[in-house]
C-alpha cells in the first residue's frame, strides 16, 4: 500500500487528497499542512509549513512518502519540485524554471509570442510615471496586472481614465513590475491539463466565478464558486483550443526545456476573433479541483505515478451529471475577512479551506471558509441542491453567490 504527501492547506488541496484516499492503492494520505476540516475525510495531518523543504523532506523519508503532490503556486515557484527530486522523492508538479509561467506574467506573456500562443497585446512596465503616460493613450477598458503571484486577487479592470491613476498607484504598491493589457471581451473559461506523458491529458471543462458579488460584480476573488461541464463551451470550442493553444504550449515547453509532469491551467478567453489565453497557472484551480475531481471514475494514484514516469494515463471521467460548487466566505472578504466564526455541522460534500479548530469546533481563519458540492442530472437541479444545502444552515454571519452556474441557466 502507498503512502501520499499533498502540500497545502486549501479545499484544493482537500479535494486532492479526497481523491487519493478513493484509490484502492493508497493507504494513507498527509497533507502538510492541511486544515483541521481535512481530517473529517481521514486525511492526517503534518504540522509543517508548505515553505519548510528541509521539514517536509525528512517528513517524506520518515514516514515512507511514495508520492508528493503540491498543490498551491507559492512552493512550486519557490524550487520545492527541484529541492525533492534530488533527493530522489516523486513529485508532481513543475520545476522551479517552469514555474515562472505562473510566478512572472511578462516572461509568460513572452513565451506566448515566441510560441505563437494568440494572447492580449501586453507591455510590462517598472516605474509608475511610465506605465501612467502609456495606458492613457490606451482605450478602456483595460488591465492592470502585479507581475508576481497574487492569489488570484493581482488583477484591475480599469473602465474610464479616472479610475488609472489608483489602480496603477496600488499595483506599484505590491511589487516592482506591472503589466498593462488589453482588455478582452467574451467568454471566460478554465482549461486544465496533466502533463507528463508524450500527450497532454485535458481535463473536463469548467468555469469559475471571480467576482464577489452575484451576476459577476465587484472586487475580483480567488474564486467563489465552479461548475462542470460547461454546456456553452462545446467540443468544437475545446478542439479549437486543443490546435490552437494546447498544441503550440506544449510544443514550447519542450522546445524551451520547462518539460515537467504536472499540471498547466490555461485560462482562456473566447473572444469575436477567436480564443485567446489570459494567464498559465502551473497548478489545479480552486474552485475548479473541486468540482472536477469528483467526476474521477478512474485511479487517480495510477494517474499520477504514470504522469511522473512519463506516461500518458488512461483517465475516465463521468459523463452523466453536472458537478457545481459555491464557496462560503467571510464577512469582509477580499480585503478584510472577518476571523474566528464558528461553523455549523456540515454536510460530507465539503472542501474545506480556512478553517481553525477550537475543541470540536471548526472557526473561520481566513477569507474562503468552505465548498460545498452537489451534482445532479441538469446544471438547474445541481444549483438548486447546493443552494438549498446552504440555505438549511446557519450562515447569516458568512457570504456565499447564489448564483453559480448562471451563464448556462
Amino acid at each position: 500500500m502507498k503512502n501520499v504527501l499533498v502540500i497545502g492547506a486549501g479545499a484544493r488541496e482537500h479535494a486532492i487528497a479526497a481523491t487519493f484516499m478513493r484509490s484502492p492503492q493508497v493507504d494513507r494520505v498527509y497533507c502538510a499542512p492541511g486544515n483541521p476540516g481535512m481530517v473529517k475525510s481521514g486525511v492526517q495531518l503534518a504540522d509543517i509549513a508548505e515553505n519548510d523543504f528541509e521539514s517536509l523532506a525528512e517528513f517524506v523519508e520518515q514516514k515512507q512518502v511514495d508520492l508528493v503532490f503540491v498543490g498551491p503556486e507559492a512552493p512550486l515557484a519557490d524550487g520545492i519540485v527541484d529541492f525533492l527530486q534530488k533527493r530522489g522523492v516523486q513529485v508532481f508538479g513543475p520545476s522551479q524554471s517552469a514555474a515562472r509561467l505562473e510566478s512572472d506574467k511578462k516572461f509568460a506573456k513572452n513565451f506566448m509570442l515566441r510560441n505563437q500562443v494568440p494572447t492580449a497585446a501586453f507591455a510590462t512596465f517598472s516605474d509608475y510615471e511610465t506605465a501612467l503616460v502609456y495606458a492613457q493613450n490606451l482605450s478602456f477598458p483595460l488591465v492592470i496586472k502585479e507581475n508576481g503571484l497574487a492569489g488570484g486577487k493581482g488583477v484591475q479592470i480599469v473602465t474610464e481614465s479616472a479610475q488609472l491613476e489608483k489602480a496603477l498607484h496600488q499595483a506599484f504598491t505590491q511589487g516592482s513590475q506591472v503589466l498593462v493589457e488589453e482588455y478582452l471581451a467574451g467568454e471566460e473559461f478554465s482549461l486544465m491539463l496533466f502533463v507528463g506523458g508524450p500527450e497532454p491529458v485535458v481535463l473536463p471543462i469548467s468555469q469559475d466565478h471571480k467576482k464577489i458579488f452575484a451576476g459577476e460584480k465587484g472586487p475580483n476573488t480567488g474564486g467563489m464558486g465552479a461548475y462542470s461541464p460547461v454546456p456553452h463551451i462545446t467540443s468544437e470550442i475545446v478542439e479549437q483550443a486543443r490546435q490552437t493553444i494546447v498544441e503550440p504550449t506544449i510544443a514550447g515547453l519542450k522546445k524551451e526545456g520547462l518539460e515537467y509532469s504536472g499540471t498547466l491551467y490555461i485560462g482562456c478567453m473566447l473572444t469575436p476573433t477567436g480564443i485567446k489565453v489570459i494567464e498559465y497557472n502551473v497548478r489545479l484551480g480552486d474552485p475548479e479541483t473541486q468540482v472536477l475531481l469528483p467526476q474521477l471514475t478512474s485511479d487517480f494514484y495510477t494517474a499520477i505515478t504514470d504522469l511522473t514516469a512519463g506516461r500518458t494515463p488512461d483517465m475516465k471521467w463521468q459523463g452523466q451529471d453536472f458537478y457545481l460548487g459555491t464557496v462560503v466566505a467571510a464577512p469582509g472578504y477580499p480585503s478584510q475577512p472577518k476571523q474566528g466564526l464558528p461553523l455549523p455541522e456540515l454536510s460530507a460534500n465539503v472542501f474545506y479551506a480556512g478553517v481553525v479548530s477550537a475543541g470540536k469546533r471548526l472557526l473561520s481563519s481566513g477569507g474562503r471558509i468552505f465548498t460545498l458540492v452537489e451534482h445532479a442530472p441538469n446544471l438547474k437541479e445541481a444549483q438548486a441542491k447546493v443552494n438549498a444545502a446552504l440555505g438549511k444552515l446557519d450562515l447569516a454571519e458568512f457570504y456565499y453567490r447564489e448564483d453559480i452556474g448562471f451563464r448556462d441557466l
